[in-house]
């Protein structure tokens, strides 16, 4: 009977030092928790986890397997699906080889890549681009518009409702109105003119094993879109793009890339690769005349 008993707490003692050590695990303070269900077109997980600096600096979105298995969490499923795989599940609207993911990195999760969850909250927002205060669905339509080089879905589209829900459940207990750290991209400041030289070089030693070197990118195995985005050409963005501005681009390039090891370029290198990016041809800005696009010298849209 004593031995049975003693038997019995050894056997609870395992079970508890098991479950302190999970739930060790689980609270082990990272700053991206990449999803557990690989996405179909994403360049690998171990290549866009950030590094953490301080525990808890950046907001934790929720895991894909945290998603509800409800009529709410199927819609998350499909923004999510139409988020990371837009040239399939979003095709409709879409005019070049892009995913949303190829400029909001890791599932729209990562700091500094404007994620997702750090924009949410902010909306409605004045932009000074379309000089007027915009709603989250109007963001998107822009997106669609010049960074996908495409068509602005309605804001009732089945895609635009699903891609909304995808967004607030990454932002599940994100105040409203609080500019979190993170958001969008990283401040730059530099402390020179951005040189096409140096770009050049810059692009052909960080840039080019991935996006070709002449801008082409890399497309998936299966031919449909890319795994690494192209950067110049037909298949880009177009010239009113937000990436298609070279700050704008220097602050993604900064914290970004080369993937993996963000911020090993300095402020001024990004600026150079950038500028270097920006005077090659990209599609026509689809809000210009015909008579502007053909006129107008071939580069983007200024600095």
């Amino acid at each position: 009977m004593q031995n049975s008993f003693i038997k019995v707490l050894i056997s609870l003692s395992l079970i508890l030092g098991l479950c302190t050590s999970v739930t060790a695990n689980e609270i082990d303070a990272l700053e991206v928790r990449p999803s557990l269900v690989e996405p179909v077109v994403s360049i690998p997980t171990h290549l866009v986890a950030v590094p953490v600096v301080n525990p808890g600096e950046y907001y934790l979105p929720p895991r894909y397997d945290d998603i509800p298995d409800t009529e709410y969490g199927d819609i998350v499923r499909w923004g999510r699906k139409i988020f990371i795989n837009t040239q399939v599940h979003g095709k409709r609207y879409v005019g070049n080889g892009l995913n949303c993911t190829s400029f909001h990195l890791n599932e729209g999760r990562q700091p500094h890549a404007s994620p997702m969850w750090a924009a949410y909250g902010m909306y409605p927002m004045f932009r000074t681009k379309s000089n007027k205060v915009v709603q989250m669905t109007q963001r998107i339509q822009s997106c669609f518009k010049y960074s996908m080089n495409g068509i602005a879905p309605t804001v009732d589209a089945p895609e635009m409702d699903a891609l909304i829900t995808y967004m607030h459940w990454l932002s599940k207990d994100v105040p409203i109105g609080v500019a979190l750290p993170g958001r969008g991209f990283a401040g730059i400041k530099k402390t020179r003119d951005p040189s096409t030289i140096n770009g050049e070089i810059m692009y052909k030693t960080q840039c080019a094993m991935c996006h070709g070197t002449n801008g082409q990118g890399q497309k998936n195995t299966n031919n449909v879109g890319y795994m690494f985005p192209p950067l110049w050409g037909v298949d880009t963005f177009n010239r009113k793009a937000g990436m298609n501005k070279i700050k704008t681009c220097a602050q993604f390039v900064k914290a970004n890339m080369p993937l993996g090891a963000g911020y090993t370029l300095s402020d001024d290198e990004a600026l150079d690769v950038c500028y270097y990016i920006w005077i090659h041809d990209k599609p026509e800005d689809s809000d210009a005349s015909m008579l502007s696009n053909n006129l107008s010298p071939k580069r983007g849209t200024g600095r």
